[in-house]
């Protein structure tokens, strides 16, 4: 599990606001392809208007993935992740070594016209959210140590990513069954705040709408709509939560929403399935999808055009036997709604397709690549111990093997891609360890839908995990966006 955030499915939610700092406009052409994929969601594309095109800087990769190392001219907004909340409802948690690559990044990014944006919470950091918010003192008072923050390090946003409201997270949050009621008035009262009004505001949750105050998803969500500029929502349960896709609303200023869709199936579910699936209405078993998380948040009184999808740059990995990942099949198939193409690295054909729901052995989990998490014998905030994560960034998949440097099967692994989920697997006959991630196409898709459903655009969980800007320069293309300008 990566340290200060569960990478679950999220849907951030962008509501209306000023653009705080000058950026970069991407637009969609107007001959930007449209994507096949239904699911009850709004048809209109988003046309000419300007698009949304932002992803997450992970610090503590930036040894690794360092600001030089951003494509800065493809994308609108940068989410610097993360500071967390703490027992002083006065205080925003920075680690020291944040407080030294903060103002580098805000610099970096405003020097390319991107917004720089700072996401408060994570899985590990959200211990304290239930009472920073509990009362009107407290909420402003954290809604002054908000913008204490924003003025210090010359910000454009704030994202929050509380995981969970009116639901336990990572094991020992504080948690109230007001938390949504409160929350909504912590947003209220930080919009009130002197310079708020031209802030971005977002928060990250589930797939499914907040919870009331009796635990179920809420029906009308219009209120957050006014004040947030975005919202990150997750799709599995809390317990679960390892990585994360979110949908992005934007509040005043930017009415917009961004729906993160991942970690929808892991090392924690009864099968192997898509980590992040585009679409789950004709899957045998439905765990989410963009397209049910953006239904259920535009049911709830949250408009599509506000919408911003989360995309993820890795994938989860299982262990496999032969037998159960190899079902004897035609090289292609047609399943629920979709066409499943399978083929060996190399071009080779194959006799047989993978299976996309096959059994997995829960005590052989696999190592990821050198990000993944590792039972060092530490243990989280909560007292947890660390246990191996399985999680491969797609640079992690090339260098484990799985593919080559453009991003497509190596000679001897069997990929296939899912036409239900519109989603690639991976699998190597050899050590039996299957990869449920995206590539360029799942990607494309992905742009495909979010022109279609007129959302606001993209999100990417971790700008640092793609290789080459392979995936980044798929869904652009899929959704059409025109960066020539930046």
């Amino acid at each position: 599990m990566l340290p200060p955030l569960s990478l679950a499915s999220l849907v951030i939610i962008l509501l209306p606001l000023t653009w705080a700092a000058p950026h970069c406009a991407l637009t969609a052409r107007d001959n930007a392809p449209t994507s096949s994929v239904t699911g009850g969601t709004s048809t209109s594309g988003s046309g000419n208007g300007s698009v949304v095109a932002s992803a997450w800087y992970a610090a503590w990769h930036s040894a690794d993935f360092t600001l030089q190392d951003v494509s800065w001219s493809k994308y609108s907004s940068m989410i610097y992740s993360f500071a967390t909340t703490t027992p002083d409802v006065n205080t925003i948690g920075l680690a020291s070594s944040d407080t030294q690559l903060l103002p580098q990044f805000v610099q970096t990014a405003h020097q390319n016209n991107v917004d720089a944006i700072l996401s408060i919470g994570g899985w590990t950091g959200s211990l304290y959210f239930s009472t920073a918010v509990a009362t009107a003192d407290n909420r402003t008072a954290f809604a002054q140590a908000v913008m204490g923050v924003v003025k210090q390090y010359d910000l454009d946003g704030i994202e929050f990513d509380w995981e969970y409201p009116g639901k336990q997270g990572i094991g020992c949050n504080a948690m109230s069954a007001s938390d949504s009621a409160n929350f909504l008035s912590f947003l209220q009262e930080l919009r009130q705040q002197d310079g708020a009004d031209a802030l971005q505001l977002s928060a990250a949750v589930s797939v499914t709408p907040f919870v009331g105050a009796d635990g179920t998803p809420m029906t009308d969500v219009s209120e957050f709509a006014k004040v947030l500029d975005h919202i990150g929502m997750s799709s599995r349960p809390p317990a679960c939560e390892n990585r994360r896709s979110h949908f992005l609303l934007l509040l005043p200023g930017s009415s917009r929403v961004e729906v993160m869709n991942y970690d929808i199936w892991g090392s924690w579910s009864s099968s192997v399935g898509p980590n992040a699936p585009l679409n789950d209405t004709c899957a045998p078993t439905q765990e989410g999808s963009a397209v049910s998380a953006v239904a259920a948040w535009t049911k709830a009184g949250f408009p599509a055009a506000q919408i911003l999808l989360g995309v993820a740059s890795y994938g989860h990995s299982f262990h496999v036997t032969q037998s159960a990942a190899l079902a004897a099949s035609t090289t292609s198939s047609t399943t629920n709604g979709g066409t499943n193409s399978s083929s060996t690295g190399g071009g080779n054909s194959n006799s047989s397709a993978l299976a996309a729901y096959p059994a997995f052995d829960k005590s052989q989990q696999p190592a990821g690549d050198k990000w993944d998490a590792t039972a060092d014998g530490a243990t989280d905030v909560c007292g947890n111990p660390d246990v191996v994560g399985g999680v491969f960034d797609f640079w992690g998949l090339i260098d484990g093997g799985f593919l080559t440097q453009n991003g497509t099967a190596a000679q001897g692994i069997d990929y296939q891609y899912d036409g239900c989920s519109q989603t690639p697997y991976v699998y190597n006959p050899t050590s039996q360890v299957m990869v449920s991630y995206d590539d360029a196409t799942s990607f494309a898709a992905k742009g495909q839908f979010i022109g279609s459903a007129g959302l606001a655009g993209f999100a990417m969980w971790e700008a640092g995990g793609d290789h080459n800007d392979i995936l980044l320069d798929a869904i652009t293309g899929g959704l059409g966006i025109d960066s020539t300008a930046c």
